[in-house]
Protein backbone atom coordinates (compact mmCIF):
# COMPACT_ATOMS: atom_id res chain seq x y z
CA UNK A 1 0.00 0.00 0.00
CA UNK A 2 1.35 3.43 -0.93
CA UNK A 3 0.36 7.01 -0.29
CA UNK A 4 1.82 9.33 -2.90
CA UNK A 5 5.16 7.51 -2.91
CA UNK A 6 5.19 6.69 0.82
CA UNK A 7 4.64 3.00 1.50
CA UNK A 8 3.70 1.28 4.73
CA UNK A 9 7.36 0.39 5.10
CA UNK A 10 8.13 4.08 5.63
CA UNK A 11 5.50 4.33 8.37
CA UNK A 12 6.37 1.12 10.23
CA UNK A 13 9.51 2.52 11.94
CA UNK A 14 7.54 5.47 13.32
CA UNK A 15 4.80 3.13 14.55
CA UNK A 16 7.45 0.95 16.17
CA UNK A 17 8.89 3.97 17.99
CA UNK A 18 5.40 5.02 19.09
CA UNK A 19 4.67 1.55 20.49
CA UNK A 20 8.07 1.25 22.19
CA UNK A 21 7.79 4.65 23.89
CA UNK A 22 4.21 3.93 24.98
CA UNK A 23 5.09 0.54 26.47
CA UNK A 24 8.25 1.78 28.21
CA UNK A 25 6.48 4.78 29.73
CA UNK A 26 3.59 2.64 30.97
CA UNK A 27 5.99 0.11 32.45
CA UNK A 28 8.18 2.76 34.06
CA UNK A 29 5.27 4.58 35.66
CA UNK A 30 3.76 1.36 37.00
CA UNK A 31 6.83 -0.52 38.18
CA UNK A 32 9.72 1.86 38.53
CA UNK A 33 8.27 4.86 40.32
CA UNK A 34 10.72 4.65 43.23
CA UNK A 35 13.74 4.56 40.92
CA UNK A 36 12.73 7.37 38.56
CA UNK A 37 14.29 10.84 38.74
CA UNK A 38 11.72 13.36 39.97
CA UNK A 39 11.14 16.96 39.02
CA UNK A 40 10.37 18.49 42.39
CA UNK A 41 8.47 21.81 42.43
CA UNK A 42 10.18 24.98 43.61
CA UNK A 43 9.43 28.69 43.60
CA UNK A 44 10.14 28.87 39.86
CA UNK A 45 8.07 25.82 38.87
CA UNK A 46 4.65 25.79 37.24
CA UNK A 47 3.67 22.45 38.80
CA UNK A 48 2.84 21.72 42.44
CA UNK A 49 3.65 18.00 42.89
CA UNK A 50 6.75 15.92 42.04
CA UNK A 51 6.58 14.43 38.54
CA UNK A 52 8.87 11.69 37.12
CA UNK A 53 11.34 13.14 34.64
CA UNK A 54 12.30 10.26 32.40
CA UNK A 55 10.16 10.75 29.28
CA UNK A 56 13.03 12.04 27.18
CA UNK A 57 15.23 9.13 28.22
CA UNK A 58 12.57 6.69 27.02
CA UNK A 59 12.14 8.59 23.75
CA UNK A 60 15.84 8.34 22.99
CA UNK A 61 16.08 4.67 24.03
CA UNK A 62 13.29 3.82 21.57
CA UNK A 63 14.11 6.24 18.75
CA UNK A 64 17.88 5.91 18.26
CA UNK A 65 18.23 2.12 17.75
CA UNK A 66 15.27 2.06 15.36
CA UNK A 67 16.79 4.98 13.45
CA UNK A 68 20.07 3.11 13.05
CA UNK A 69 18.22 0.05 11.80
CA UNK A 70 15.89 1.78 9.34
CA UNK A 71 17.22 5.17 8.21
CA UNK A 72 20.14 5.33 5.81
CA UNK A 73 23.18 7.25 7.09
CA UNK A 74 21.40 7.96 10.39
CA UNK A 75 24.69 7.40 12.21
CA UNK A 76 25.58 10.96 11.15
CA UNK A 77 23.09 12.34 13.67
CA UNK A 78 22.50 9.37 15.96
CA UNK A 79 26.06 9.45 17.37
CA UNK A 80 25.97 13.14 18.44
CA UNK A 81 22.41 12.72 19.73
CA UNK A 82 23.61 9.79 21.87
CA UNK A 83 26.33 12.07 23.28
CA UNK A 84 23.81 14.79 24.07
CA UNK A 85 21.29 12.35 25.58
CA UNK A 86 23.92 10.73 27.80
CA UNK A 87 25.26 14.00 29.16
CA UNK A 88 21.74 15.37 29.60
CA UNK A 89 20.65 12.20 31.44
CA UNK A 90 23.52 12.61 33.89
CA UNK A 91 22.53 16.25 34.31
CA UNK A 92 18.91 15.23 34.96
CA UNK A 93 19.93 12.76 37.67
CA UNK A 94 22.97 14.33 39.31
CA UNK A 95 23.58 17.74 37.75
CA UNK A 96 26.58 18.79 35.64
CA UNK A 97 28.51 22.06 35.32
CA UNK A 98 27.37 24.22 32.41
CA UNK A 99 30.85 24.11 30.85
CA UNK A 100 30.61 20.34 30.38
CA UNK A 101 27.13 20.50 28.87
CA UNK A 102 28.08 23.30 26.49
CA UNK A 103 31.32 21.57 25.48
CA UNK A 104 29.44 18.43 24.44
CA UNK A 105 26.76 20.47 22.68
CA UNK A 106 29.43 22.45 20.84
CA UNK A 107 31.24 19.28 19.74
CA UNK A 108 28.00 17.65 18.55
CA UNK A 109 27.01 20.76 16.62
CA UNK A 110 30.48 21.07 15.05
CA UNK A 111 30.26 17.47 13.79
CA UNK A 112 26.92 17.85 12.00
CA UNK A 113 27.77 21.29 10.62
CA UNK A 114 31.00 19.93 9.17
CA UNK A 115 29.14 16.95 7.71
CA UNK A 116 26.39 18.95 6.01
CA UNK A 117 28.13 22.27 5.32
CA UNK A 118 31.82 21.35 5.17
CA UNK A 119 32.13 22.86 1.70
CA UNK A 120 30.40 26.13 2.68
CA UNK A 121 31.93 29.51 3.62
CA UNK A 122 33.30 29.73 7.15
CA UNK A 123 30.78 32.39 8.16
CA UNK A 124 27.89 30.11 7.18
CA UNK A 125 29.34 27.18 9.10
CA UNK A 126 29.83 29.37 12.16
CA UNK A 127 26.26 30.66 11.90
CA UNK A 128 24.92 27.12 11.57
CA UNK A 129 26.96 26.04 14.60
CA UNK A 130 25.57 28.87 16.75
CA UNK A 131 22.01 28.13 15.59
CA UNK A 132 22.38 24.42 16.34
CA UNK A 133 23.71 24.99 19.86
CA UNK A 134 21.04 27.61 20.50
CA UNK A 135 18.24 25.31 19.26
CA UNK A 136 19.35 22.58 21.66
CA UNK A 137 19.21 25.01 24.58
CA UNK A 138 16.11 26.99 23.66
CA UNK A 139 14.11 23.79 23.29
CA UNK A 140 15.19 22.95 26.82
CA UNK A 141 14.17 26.43 28.02
CA UNK A 142 10.72 26.00 26.47
CA UNK A 143 10.11 22.61 28.09
CA UNK A 144 8.24 23.96 31.10
CA UNK A 145 4.53 23.36 30.59
CA UNK A 146 2.43 20.22 30.20
CA UNK A 147 2.29 19.14 26.55
CA UNK A 148 4.23 22.09 25.19
CA UNK A 149 7.60 20.64 24.06
CA UNK A 150 6.01 17.36 23.01
CA UNK A 151 3.42 19.18 20.93
CA UNK A 152 6.08 21.31 19.27
CA UNK A 153 8.00 18.16 18.36
CA UNK A 154 4.88 16.46 16.99
CA UNK A 155 3.84 19.43 14.85
CA UNK A 156 7.26 20.75 13.86
CA UNK A 157 8.80 17.45 12.79
CA UNK A 158 5.53 16.51 11.07
CA UNK A 159 5.90 19.65 8.94
CA UNK A 160 9.45 18.59 8.08
CA UNK A 161 8.29 15.04 7.29
CA UNK A 162 5.44 16.20 5.05
CA UNK A 163 7.63 18.59 3.09
CA UNK A 164 10.45 16.05 2.67
CA UNK A 165 7.90 13.45 1.53
CA UNK A 166 6.39 15.91 -0.97
CA UNK A 167 9.89 16.55 -2.33
CA UNK A 168 10.48 12.82 -2.72
CA UNK A 169 13.05 12.39 0.08
CA UNK A 170 11.78 9.32 1.90
CA UNK A 171 14.92 9.03 4.04
CA UNK A 172 14.53 12.48 5.58
CA UNK A 173 10.76 12.04 5.84
CA UNK A 174 11.19 8.74 7.69
CA UNK A 175 13.75 10.25 10.08
CA UNK A 176 11.33 13.00 11.00
CA UNK A 177 8.45 10.56 11.37
CA UNK A 178 10.46 8.68 13.99
CA UNK A 179 10.47 11.82 16.12
CA UNK A 180 6.77 12.32 15.46
CA UNK A 181 6.06 8.79 16.68
CA UNK A 182 8.10 9.30 19.85
CA UNK A 183 6.46 12.67 20.55
CA UNK A 184 2.95 11.33 20.01
CA UNK A 185 3.47 8.50 22.52
CA UNK A 186 5.08 10.87 25.03
CA UNK A 187 2.12 13.25 24.78
CA UNK A 188 -0.23 10.48 25.91
CA UNK A 189 1.35 10.86 29.36
CA UNK A 190 2.53 14.47 29.18
CA UNK A 191 -0.62 16.33 28.21
CA UNK A 192 -2.20 18.05 31.19
CA UNK A 193 -2.26 16.78 33.85
CA UNK A 194 1.22 15.47 33.06
CA UNK A 195 2.24 12.13 34.53
CA UNK A 196 5.77 12.37 33.16
CA UNK A 197 8.14 15.14 32.08
CA UNK A 198 10.65 15.08 29.25
CA UNK A 199 13.72 16.36 31.06
CA UNK A 200 16.93 17.57 29.44
CA UNK A 201 17.49 14.06 28.05
CA UNK A 202 14.65 14.67 25.62
CA UNK A 203 14.48 18.42 25.13
CA UNK A 204 18.17 19.01 24.28
CA UNK A 205 18.35 16.26 21.61
CA UNK A 206 15.00 17.35 20.13
CA UNK A 207 16.18 20.93 19.71
CA UNK A 208 19.40 19.63 18.21
CA UNK A 209 17.50 17.42 15.76
CA UNK A 210 15.26 20.31 14.72
CA UNK A 211 18.40 22.18 13.65
CA UNK A 212 20.02 19.11 12.05
CA UNK A 213 17.01 18.03 10.00
CA UNK A 214 16.33 21.64 9.04
CA UNK A 215 19.93 21.92 7.85
CA UNK A 216 19.73 18.61 5.97
CA UNK A 217 16.56 19.63 4.12
CA UNK A 218 18.00 23.01 3.17
CA UNK A 219 21.26 21.47 1.96
CA UNK A 220 19.31 18.97 -0.15
CA UNK A 221 17.30 21.81 -1.71
CA UNK A 222 13.95 20.74 -0.28
CA UNK A 223 13.18 24.05 1.41
CA UNK A 224 14.53 27.62 1.74
CA UNK A 225 16.90 28.63 4.53
CA UNK A 226 14.11 30.33 6.50
CA UNK A 227 11.70 27.40 6.37
CA UNK A 228 12.94 25.53 9.48
CA UNK A 229 13.04 28.79 11.46
CA UNK A 230 9.42 29.52 10.54
CA UNK A 231 8.25 26.01 11.45
CA UNK A 232 9.76 26.29 14.95
CA UNK A 233 9.30 30.07 15.25
CA UNK A 234 6.93 30.00 18.28
CA UNK A 235 9.70 28.38 20.32
CA UNK A 236 12.53 30.37 18.73
CA UNK A 237 10.94 33.78 19.21
CA UNK A 238 9.69 33.13 22.75
CA UNK A 239 13.07 31.86 23.97
CA UNK A 240 15.17 34.42 22.08
CA UNK A 241 13.12 37.48 23.04
CA UNK A 242 13.03 36.33 26.67
CA UNK A 243 16.81 35.82 26.71
CA UNK A 244 17.48 39.25 25.20
CA UNK A 245 15.17 40.90 27.72
CA UNK A 246 16.88 39.21 30.63
CA UNK A 247 20.30 40.18 29.29
CA UNK A 248 19.11 43.79 28.96
CA UNK A 249 17.91 43.76 32.58
CA UNK A 250 21.21 42.33 33.77
CA UNK A 251 19.67 39.11 35.06
CA UNK A 252 21.55 35.82 35.40
CA UNK A 253 20.28 34.17 32.25
CA UNK A 254 21.43 30.68 33.27
CA UNK A 255 19.11 30.63 36.28
CA UNK A 256 15.57 29.21 36.12
CA UNK A 257 12.78 31.76 35.79
CA UNK A 258 9.12 32.17 34.85
CA UNK A 259 9.23 35.00 32.31
CA UNK A 260 8.68 33.17 29.00
CA UNK A 261 5.51 34.10 27.17
CA UNK A 262 3.98 30.68 27.72
CA UNK A 263 4.84 30.86 31.44
CA UNK A 264 3.21 34.27 31.72
CA UNK A 265 0.07 32.98 30.02
CA UNK A 266 -0.20 30.25 32.64
CA UNK A 267 0.38 32.74 35.45
CA UNK A 268 -2.32 34.97 33.94
CA UNK A 269 -4.76 32.12 34.54
CA UNK A 270 -4.94 30.36 31.17
CA UNK A 271 -3.77 27.05 32.67
CA UNK A 272 -1.56 24.32 31.22
CA UNK A 273 -4.24 22.74 29.04
CA UNK A 274 -5.39 25.98 27.40
CA UNK A 275 -1.83 27.22 26.89
CA UNK A 276 -0.94 23.96 25.18
CA UNK A 277 -3.97 24.24 22.89
CA UNK A 278 -3.19 27.88 22.10
CA UNK A 279 0.40 26.99 21.29
CA UNK A 280 -0.71 24.05 19.14
CA UNK A 281 -2.95 26.34 17.12
CA UNK A 282 -0.09 28.81 16.72
CA UNK A 283 2.34 26.06 15.70
CA UNK A 284 -0.09 24.64 13.15
CA UNK A 285 -0.73 28.09 11.70
CA UNK A 286 2.92 29.06 11.26
CA UNK A 287 3.76 25.55 10.01
CA UNK A 288 1.06 25.75 7.34
CA UNK A 289 2.22 29.23 6.33
CA UNK A 290 5.84 28.03 6.13
CA UNK A 291 4.85 25.07 3.92
CA UNK A 292 2.80 27.34 1.68
CA UNK A 293 5.73 29.73 1.35
CA UNK A 294 8.15 26.92 0.54
CA UNK A 295 5.96 25.36 -2.15
CA UNK A 296 4.94 28.64 -3.79
CA UNK A 297 8.38 30.26 -3.67
CA UNK A 298 6.95 32.92 -1.35
CA UNK A 299 9.08 32.38 1.74
CA UNK A 300 9.55 36.14 2.12
CA UNK A 301 5.80 36.68 2.27
CA UNK A 302 5.42 33.76 4.65
CA UNK A 303 8.13 35.20 6.90
CA UNK A 304 6.35 38.55 7.01
CA UNK A 305 2.99 36.98 7.86
CA UNK A 306 4.49 34.83 10.61
CA UNK A 307 6.36 37.84 12.01
CA UNK A 308 3.11 39.82 12.25
CA UNK A 309 1.29 36.92 13.94
CA UNK A 310 4.04 36.40 16.52
CA UNK A 311 4.48 40.13 17.14
CA UNK A 312 0.77 40.61 17.82
CA UNK A 313 0.68 37.51 20.03
CA UNK A 314 3.65 38.73 22.07
CA UNK A 315 2.25 42.26 22.26
CA UNK A 316 -1.04 40.96 23.65
CA UNK A 317 0.67 38.84 26.32
CA UNK A 318 2.92 41.78 27.30
CA UNK A 319 -0.09 44.08 27.58
CA UNK A 320 -2.07 41.66 29.73
CA UNK A 321 0.98 40.94 31.90
CA UNK A 322 1.61 44.65 32.48
CA UNK A 323 -2.05 45.17 33.35
CA UNK A 324 -1.97 42.28 35.82
CA UNK A 325 1.17 43.66 37.46
CA UNK A 326 -0.44 47.09 37.89
CA UNK A 327 -3.55 45.51 39.41
CA UNK A 328 -1.42 43.42 41.76
CA UNK A 329 0.59 46.42 42.92
CA UNK A 330 -2.58 48.41 43.34
CA UNK A 331 -4.14 45.65 45.42
CA UNK A 332 -1.03 45.39 47.59
CA UNK A 333 -0.96 49.13 48.15
CA UNK A 334 -4.64 49.21 49.12
CA UNK A 335 -4.47 46.10 51.26
CA UNK A 336 -4.62 45.95 55.04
Amino acid sequence: MTLGGMSALHLLPALAVFAAVLILLMSGLRRGARLLPLDRPNERSLHSVPVPRFGGMVMMIALLPIALATVAASVVWVVPVCMLALVSAIDDVRGLPARIRFSVQGAAAAWVVWWFLGDSPVWLMLLAWVVTVWMANLYNFMDGSDGLAGGMALIGFACFAFTAWAKGDMVLATANLLVVGAAAAFLVFNFHPARVFMGDTGSVPLGFLAAVFGMAGWKAGHWPFMFPALVFSPFIIDATVTLLRRLYRGERVWQAHKSHYYQRLIQLGAGHRNVALIEYALMLAVGAIAIWGAFHDQIGVATGVVAVILFLSGWWVDREWARAQVERQSGTANGP
